[in-house]
């Protein structure tokens, strides 16, 4: 953002930050050997606007995913949420295909000039309830989040999954930036 920007109360939204998507990858791995297994469900966040632009962005992602899903046996679904956001919501017992196709969803909402509007990637493990590892693209960073009933979540585990995976994933590291999801649709 320039000078004149500022002055004049124009404001940018953050880039998205794709970059480190992958790293849960490996860090499933390590989840797993903690007991804690991928759930088979994933999702992608991101504003939703009226705009033509993103309608074209939106019939070419569902197009993708069903191509892809004809040979990675992924399935998707596009839902909006109560306060207007849509959710690319994924199903697949392979974790390493929901990573690929939220990295795909990812990757063509910005390559559509949307990468702003991402944000957050959701990936669902079982320990055995659920815990969720959200990735904020705003911060490049991931994040625990363990829900136990509505509106409250277990912030010992939470805590006690950020150290022991702060190794191998970009942990945020502001807790005020943990945003719980409640209502999500995985």
């Amino acid at each position: 953002m320039g000078f004149l920007d500022s002055l004049l109360g124009k404001t940018q939204l953050p880039k998205a930050r794709s970059e480190k998507l992958f790293a849960i990858s490996t860090a499933a791995i390590s989840l797993e050997s903690l007991g804690i297994a991928p759930g088979g469900k994933a999702a992608i966040c991101f504003k939703a606007m009226d705009s033509s632009r993103l309608q074209t962005a939106r019939t070419e992602i569902e197009e993708l995913l069903s191509l892809s899903g004809q040979e990675t046996g992924t399935k998707h679904e596009v839902q909006s949420d109560k306060y207007g956001f849509l959710w690319v919501v994924l199903e697949d017992r392979d974790f390493e295909d929901l990573v690929t196709a939220i990295h795909m969803v990812s990757q063509t909402l910005a390559d559509h000039g949307f990468g702003e509007w991402l944000l957050c990637a959701v990936y669902l493990f079982k320990e055995p309830r659920p815990v969720y590892w959200i990735y904020n693209f705003k911060q490049g960073s991931y994040y625990p989040f363990v829900p136990t009933g509505e509106s409250q979540r277990d912030n010992a585990l939470e805590f006690r999954l950020r150290s022991l995976m702060e190794k191998e994933l970009p942990i945020e590291k502001v807790l005020e930036r943990w945003y719980p999801l409640w209502g999500m649709p995985i």
